[in-house]
């Protein structure tokens, strides 16, 4: 599986290596080695994934990841390292769908990307039936949701870990499995990711966050969700 891939990256010893690895998997690669370049390209390029490191010059990933956040909804993989686990948090917050931390196999960066184009669950006519869970509708087709009416933008990986969810409801998902779902893989990383996206979610569909009713926490299992 194929897709057009923005690569950012300062560090030629990585970007030049990983742009040909990723070509050599069948996909088309434009790299940038600066934030503010990234950012252009990724505001007027026509891309599937964007790979954003944490750390360049003129403008962080994270910088990008924000800015691009309000303008597109294009998936989004940052590179971190390996003690940068305050970057990972941050870009997951401002809504990056996944990270990689450095350093980190060609093959499971590659395994990520395919899986982000790959979106299988989604493009199956037989899952695209409207979900209704009491004040909250789910439109797999259009890929959009409406609380008492009233459209609620997500992010493309907040959509999926949603969609994992809500066709079984009342059913506990542990956080490995959420995210081995999302992205049909089994290099899932840092299973603390899947909390980020969830504390986001919250924030959408709740009516109090901190207190929510139907995106649940089943202690020392994982999360449900329910009709509420």
């Amino acid at each position: 599986m194929s897709g057009r891939v923005l690569l950012a990256d300062d560090e030629p010893d990585i970007l030049e290596p990983l742009s040909y690895a990723l070509r050599s998997a069948g996909f088309e690669v434009d790299c940038a080695t600066d934030g503010e370049a990234a950012l252009d390209a990724a505001l007027h390029g026509d891309y599937d994934v964007i790979v954003l490191d944490v750390v360049m010059p003129k403008l962080s990933g994270t910088d990008v990841c924000r800015r691009l956040r309000a303008r597109s909804a294009v998936p989004i993989v940052m590179l971190t390292a390996r003690d940068g686990e305050v970057d990972r948090v941050i870009g997951l917050e401002l809504g990056a769908d996944d990270y990689v931390t450095k350093p980190f196999s060609t093959a499971e960066l590659v395994s990520r990307l395919r899986a982000i184009l790959r979106r299988r669950e989604f493009d199956r006519p037989e899952g695209n039936a409207r979900l209704d869970l009491g004040s909250l509708s789910i439109d797999p087709a259009e890929q959009s949701i409406r609380l008492r009416g009233e459209e609620v933008h997500l992010t493309p990986t907040e959509f999926r870990i949603l969609m994992v969810l809500a066709r079984h409801p009342g059913r506990v998902f542990e956080r490995r499995e959420i995210l081995e779902r999302v992205w049909d893989t089994s290099f899932v990383g840092d299973e603390r990711a899947c909390d980020s996206h969830i504390f986001n979610l919250r924030s959408k569909i709740e009516d109090e966050p901190q207190r929510p009713q139907r995106l649940l926490t089943v202690q020392g299992a994982g999360y449900k969700l329910v009709q509420g």
